[in-house]
């Protein structure tokens, strides 16, 4: 009976054994360092909490890269898939060709063009439209008449989203926006283009950068021309340091709008409950954009995380 136990009980582990495939993209600025950083140690939880589970986390600086890291998964054998595109459009295909073998598929944060269940069963990320109307409202609320410079990220359908959702946050005000150029969601990027709206125009009231990376360039590139005219800057994604600022009532910082990139982790705690627990969770499930202020940073302050 001892026996026979012991073989039903390792049929059931064996049966219970599944793999997760995490593609993400490598640590180029901090937010991606923030996803790096949750993708791996929620990894850690899940394999202690399913013992039958393996997690496996590919990084990718590019679409090519990530390509061929699906293609690395694939032969490994995987029962779902979370993917966090280097860049969604390109890609497609080859999460495609992922889901058609049966295998779950979670996309977080960069949706394709199409983002349906041909694509996915799961999509998983921050209100990219409410990132940017919430600093458009913020905007259009303490400053109306302000003159205002727009550093945009990667020209990819989530940038568009944010736009959008600025343009809804501003609409019938009497701000004026002077410029919009992209800033790539990289600080060396926005210095440069802050150093340009710098040079072009003799008076702006606000920087609107929708990224926290961004945020460092601007406040470089303002320092370092000794500007006093720009009253302030948003930012967004609630980094520790940008966080900090709001906290201790920094005037060129005075809120941050969440867009948090343990987002990746929400992705892989639902994945995997739905492969092991047939948890209904497909669909769309989409994070607060919320407004960090003052009063309310400290719920939103990770000393100890990268980002």
């Amino acid at each position: 009976m001892a026996v026979a136990g012991m073989v039903a009980a390792a049929q059931a582990v064996a049966a219970d054994t599944k793999t997760i495939g995490v593609s993400i993209p490598a640590a180029d600025h901090g937010w991606t360092a923030g996803v790096v950083y949750h993708a791996n140690r929620v990894a850690d939880l899940l394999m202690k909490e399913h013992p039958g589970l393996k997690v496996v986390v590919k990084t990718s600086p590019d679409p090519a890269s990530q390509a061929n890291a699906l293609q690395d998964l694939e032969v490994q054998g995987i029962d779902a898939l979370v993917i966090l595109p280097t860049d969604p459009d390109p890609l497609v295909n080859a999460i495609k060709e992922v889901k058609k073998k049966g295998t779950f598929v979670s996309i977080v944060d960069r949706a394709p063009s199409t983002n349906d269940n041909s694509v996915r069963d799961l999509y998983v990320a921050g209100n990219n439209p409410a990132l940017g109307q919430v600093a458009g409202e913020y905007i259009k609320a303490n400053t109306p008449e302000a003159q205002v410079v727009v550093i945009r990220g990667l020209p990819i359908p989530i940038d568009q989203q944010r736009q959008d959702g600025f343009d809804k946050g501003i609409a019938g005000s009497k701000l004026k926006i002077l410029d919009r150029q992209f800033g790539n969601w990289n600080r060396d990027d926005a210095f440069r283009v802050m150093q340009d709206y710098l040079t072009k125009y003799p008076k702006i009231d606000v920087v609107w950068c929708q990224d926290d990376d961004m945020a460092v360039g601007v406040l470089q590139a303002i320092e370092q021309a000794k500007r006093t005219d720009i009253k302030y800057i948003i930012g967004g994604a609630g980094s520790k340091d940008m966080i900090k600022k709001v906290m201790d009532g920094d005037k060129m910082m005075p809120v941050n709008v969440l867009y948090p990139p343990s987002m990746v982790g929400t992705a892989m705690e639902l994945t995997a409950a739905a492969i092991y627990d047939q948890v209904p969770v497909h669909g769309t499930y989409t994070l607060d954009a919320t407004l960090i202020t003052k009063d309310n940073a400290k719920n939103y302050y990770f000393p100890n995380s990268p980002f």
